[in-house]
């Protein structure tokens, strides 16, 4: 069953780091995917950029906003895909990520868009 882990961590905490503090978190987000990957839960994982643009189309008019966004108090920073067989093992998966010592780890199970 899928699932994906949405990485979502306050907006300005990476620049709050230093590249130390930086590269120490992102190794340890590494190994961990590393670590599921081996036991054959992990689909797929990436780290996002913080700048992102939305596109709307509206009464066929298409128009981009590019971000961050100001309204924003958070992003999301990365996902897990993960392939498990329960909500809970999800779940406990998500307890264990590294980030949710400095972020929270959003579990959601992967459904139609019409559901």
């Amino acid at each position: 069953m899928p699932y994906m882990l949405l990485i979502v961590e306050p907006v300005g905490q990476r620049a709050e780091r230093t590249p130390a503090e930086g590269e120490a978190a992102y190794a340890q987000m590494v190994a961990w995917g590393r670590q599921l990957s081996e036991r054959g839960q992990l689909q797929a994982s990436e780290a996002l950029a913080t700048a992102a643009t939305r596109v709307q189309v509206r009464a066929g008019r298409t128009q981009s906003f590019d971000g961050p966004f100001a309204e924003a108090k958070e992003m999301v920073g990365g996902f897990f895909l993960l392939d498990v067989a329960t909500r809970e093992e999800a779940l406990a998966i998500a307890a264990q990520c590294p980030a949710a010592q400095w972020a929270s780890v959003e579990v959601r199970e992967l459904a139609p868009c019409f559901m």
